[in-house]
């Protein structure tokens, strides 16, 4: 249940975060095929996060430390463009322009997963 739940939400944030910036976006579909590409771009990320995201954070915990966490930032963004490369294998898929809009793009993730987490009813 919890890995549902990390999956809509991720799912949302990515849909929000192409829809309020330009150097992010999903591929074009109709209908339900449109929320089927979000839901796949969120199962890509969502198992990013699951599988790399940790070994990143031990590697770069130094530099977290150092930059007082603020280095997350940078390891999500850096999730977010794996997520991009892996999708650009299919035909549906999530592109970011590059690593700036992969930060910005990493904010708002981050900030609405945040919010999406804190209304959302379930195991704190």
């Amino acid at each position: 249940m919890r890995f549902l739940v990390r999956l809509v939400v991720s799912s949302v944030a990515i849909w929000l975060t192409s829809l309020l910036l330009d150097g992010v976006t999903l591929t074009q579909a109709e209908g339900w095929e449109q929320v089927l590409v979000i839901g796949v771009v969120g199962l890509v990320f969502t198992l990013v996060n699951l599988v790399v995201k940790p070994v990143a954070k031990l590697l770069t915990l130094p530099l977290t430390i150092l930059t007082l966490g603020l280095f997350l930032l940078v390891v999500n963004a850096l999730m977010l463009m794996l997520t991009s490369w892996l999708t650009s294998f299919t035909e549906w898929g999530l592109d970011v322009d590059g690593f700036w809009w992969a930060l910005l793009a990493a904010l708002v993730i981050s900030v609405v997963s945040g919010i999406l987490n804190a209304v959302l009813p379930g195991e704190r």
